[in-house]
């Protein structure tokens, strides 16, 4: 797993390093135990506070994503399938959101957003 960091999203790095590590466990690229890199390794990879990746897998931690372990390090936790999906809601719900949003800056109605929504769906073929 690859974690890039940017200064110019205005998203604390905390929250772009939480961000990349929950969505590496949501699309399996890291699996229930695969073990990631210490905090403080982390913190020398990417050449941040140590505070900052503490914040990352503490709130992943607090999520129900890893577990940190003592001395011995920070392991994926399994999946809880309510987790995911609520974690699955929201991303639906940001992306509608920034579409609703882009709908409104270009003038759109209801009526063409949904239409846009229809279309979509009927191309990937989602019943």
């Amino acid at each position: 797993m690859r974690i890039i960091i940017t200064n110019t999203l205005g998203i604390p790095i905390y929250e772009q390093i939480k961000e990349q590590i929950r969505e590496a466990i949501l699309s399996d690229e890291l699996c229930e135990g695969d073990v990631l890199p210490s905090i403080r390794q982390l913190a020398r990879d990417l050449k941040i506070s140590v505070i900052t990746t503490t914040r990352a897998y503490s709130d992943l931690e607090q999520e129900g994503f890893i577990v940190i372990v003592q001395g011995k390090g920070c392991y994926v936790l399994p999946k809880n399938s309510a987790l995911v999906h609520e974690q699955l809601l929201r991303k639906i719900e940001d992306s509608f959101l920034t579409a609703v949003n882009t709908g409104k800056i270009a003038k759109l109605t209801r009526k063409e957003l949904l239409q846009i929504l229809e279309y979509i769906l009927e191309e990937n073929h989602y019943e």
